[in-house]
């Protein structure tokens, strides 16, 4: 429980953490720099789900949970995406029939539902088993992927001219779900054992849905496709790497 704890909260704030540094900037980073590091954490995501969850789900239970698992998320994420109106964060070329301050509210409360199923993944991996890491393993990977989430949230509230700090605070709670979400999925898997493949392939299925269908279309919608390749290379490799170190 300690573990699950520190993990989510770890995980999580990492949002907040990426958010800080718009507190030292003064002046905007480039379209470029925001689609290689939305590409960076679509790489380390995509090693996170297949090389962890599903591996770790497969060896408990088999394909079919691993598959009724995925199909869940992915059909769970659908069905968010559907009923939430989704405004990308980096292609401002688009124009919006709304008001500022509705933008403003979509945009944090679709990053607030895009962080659930990332606080899911963390506590169902801690509810797997602590023997085998991969708890501590998927907390870190998306610590990794919050950061720069929190840092270009940040950065989307500064340019509607919003202070800095209002912006900094507002992107570190958007992460704060994760520790609740992690907690609940710990829980709930924890005390009926046999949701445990179905949480990790659940979590599996979500991050897949966020990586191809939010993630790498942003990263590659602005011209910039072969450097926000190479960035989810080596995103995705960083992540191997990892996993083959702990």
């Amino acid at each position: 429980m300690k573990e699950v704890v520190i993990g989510s909260v770890l995980s999580a704030m990492s949002t907040g953490l990426g958010a800080a540094i718009i507190l030292f900037m003064h002046r905007s980073i480039t379209h470029r720099w925001r689609d290689i590091l939305l590409a960076f954490t679509a790489g380390i995501m995509m090693a996170a789900s297949t090389m962890g969850l599903i591996p770790e789900a497969l060896s408990i239970s088999g394909f079919v949970p691993v598959m009724i698992g995925v199909f869940l998320g992915v059909f769970t994420l659908t069905l968010l995406e559907k009923n939430i109106p989704h405004i990308d964060l980096e292609h401002t070329s688009q124009k919006y029939d709304i008001e500022f301050d509705q933008k403003a509210m979509l945009i944090i409360a679709a990053i607030t539902l895009h962080n659930i199923p990332e606080g899911l993944s963390v506590g169902v991996s801690y509810a797997s088993g602590t023997e085998t890491g991969t708890g501590n393993l998927i907390a870190f990977a998306i610590g990794l992927q919050n950061a720069p989430e929190g840092f270009l949230v940040a950065l989307f509230l500064v340019n509607q001219k919003i202070g800095k700090w209002k912006a900094f605070i507002v992107a570190t709670l958007t992460g704060a779900i994760e520790i609740v979400t992690a907690l609940l999925g710990y829980y709930l898997t924890s005390y009926v054992a046999v949701l445990v493949p179905y949480g990790l392939a659940f979590a599996a299925g979500a991050m897949l849905f966020i990586i191809y269908k939010e993630l790498i279309p942003e990263s590659h919608g602005d011209g910039n496709e072969t450097t926000s390749t190479y960035a989810f290379i080596i995103g995705l490799l960083f992540m191997v790497l990892l996993i083959e170190m702990f």
